[in-house]
């Protein structure tokens, strides 16, 4: 039986069984367990030792193994040569090039370390005396031979470095992360640190997953925004940096503590906090399923109330998030329910955003009660200005007409005014003509509208 627990022990250590399938390794398991809990009297120390490390050591891969369907690539990446890693990244290699001292390393993270201004070898600290990279053709094929003799797919070439990210990298979110959980002081410093590294370094945004976020944004879990609003502003600007990743934007999106420490911002940050976190929703909406999450958030008073204030740093932000929202039918009618269509027709009339705010009135206006209060509030002779006037944009002009088609076709009260506009200044026959194709196509179907209700009983 010793003979047999030897050899299935060498067989583990030196991994020489690479077909090694889950069920083995549960076999193997259990025959290590039974030698320990059955051992003799007469049962070395050392082999005791021996066999409840490998035991361990099985363990720990069937762990692995199980939490990936992926066995053997997995398995296969404990069984990496060490001349195939890269010293950097300590990964298997997918673009070996040679350094000018001899040593070989993948190309992307060594020409990040190279860009980074490093003119040293990693490994050996001797200057360069240039910063040529020589492809290693012979290791490349080395690896490719030994990931085809074992069925592995070659590794993708990353050719952007900012997408590389080191274990250098991982030790140093760790370590910020720590210093978010000591003193005032130490958490000023590592947010201020996150909030530059998240900004200039992509790879690093992808260091961020669903059980980092609360480290994260412990601090602002204390109130500490109140008094610390340098230490608010960074942290929530950091979020901003990481909701660009598209990975991280379902991450956050499901999140409801980062949805509500974003309103909280909107709500009692700096003007800068409130503007980075009305950018953070809007970068958040872009993908469809968060547009459901944020809108049941209540975020779209908050949204409204930045962009009626007025500030110009924050009123874009605020305008964009809003328009992110509104493409989902449900949030169109929390928008208009907020009071969205006073506050942007507001700033149209003061020539504020005019193309951006349009834009996002033409998507409320299918809403009953939005086209309500458009006419209610004397939009359309304004709507008909704006595609009059010379320098209004292409855009504007049709975002106003496409708000007055629908007008047009919902409320018959706005016929005559629509139609005695038309016969003084011709605005939809001159639009008909010169305008973009879906302007034309929306001017001409008002104008056949116009022309039919001539025929029908005005009840206005």
């Amino acid at each position: 039986m010793m003979a047999k627990t030897n050899k299935g022990v060498s067989s583990l250590s030196h991994h020489d069984n690479n077909d090694a399938t889950v069920s083995e390794l549960k076999e193997k398991l259990r025959g290590l367990v039974n030698i320990i809990v059955e051992k003799k009297s007469d049962y070395n120390y050392t082999i005791q030792q021996t066999t409840t490390d490998e035991a361990i050591a099985t363990l720990q891969l069937l762990k692995h193994f199980n939490q990936n369907s992926s066995f053997s690539n997995k398995l296969d990446q404990f069984l990496v040569p060490p001349l195939f890693r890269c010293p950097i990244s300590t990964q298997l290699m997918t673009d070996p090039v040679i350094l000018s001292t001899g040593q070989t390393y993948d190309r992307p993270f060594i020409q990040r370390w190279l860009n980074e201004g490093h003119r040293t070898c990693p490994q050996t600290q001797q200057v360069l005396t240039h910063t040529i990279l020589t492809p290693n053709y012979l290791v490349r094929d080395m690896i490719a031979e030994w990931c085809r003799e074992r069925g592995i797919e070659l590794p993708k070439l990353v050719r952007d470095t900012d997408e590389v990210v080191t274990n250098a990298d991982r030790d140093h979110l760790n370590l910020l992360l720590h210093k978010l959980s000591l003193s005032v002081s130490d958490q000023k410093e590592a947010a201020k640190e996150l909030r530059k590294l998240t900004k200039r370094m992509p790879s690093f945004r992808t260091l961020f997953s669903g059980d980092v976020i609360p480290q994260l944004l412990s601090p602002l879990s204390t109130r500490n925004a109140l008094i610390h609003p340098d230490l608010h502003e960074d942290l929530i600007t950091t979020v901003l940096n990481l909701s660009i990743h598209d990975d991280n934007k379902k991450v956050f999106g499901e999140d409801p503590n980062v949805i509500s420490l974003l309103i909280d911002a909107l709500e009692t940050g700096t003007i800068q906090t409130r503007s980075n976190a009305a950018a953070a929703i809007f970068t958040l909406s872009a993908l469809d399923s968060n547009k459901h999450i944020i809108g049941k958030s209540g975020v779209i008073k908050h949204l409204l109330e930045l962009l009626d204030e007025g500030n110009p740093l924050a009123m874009k932000d605020a305008a964009s998030a809003i328009f992110n929202l509104c493409v989902v039918h449900e949030n169109k009618g929390r928008t208009v329910r907020d009071g969205a269509v006073q506050v942007i027709l507001k700033k149209i009339m003061d020539n504020v955003l005019v193309d951006e705010l349009l834009a996002i009135l033409a998507l409320l206006s299918s809403h009953p009660l939005a086209v309500e209060e458009i006419g209610d509030l004397g939009a359309v002779p304004y709507l008909l200005g704006i595609i009059r006037e010379a320098a209004a944009s292409e855009r504007s002009k049709e975002n106003c007409v496409a708000i007055l088609y629908t007008v047009c076709y919902s409320d018959r009260t706005k016929w005559r005014e629509i139609r005695e506009e038309e016969k003084a200044n011709g605005t939809l026959s001159n639009l008909a003509k010169c305008g973009t194709s879906r302007a034309k196509r929306k001017a001409n179907g008002i104008l056949e509208r116009l022309n039919r209700s001539i025929y029908l009983t005005h009840t206005a």
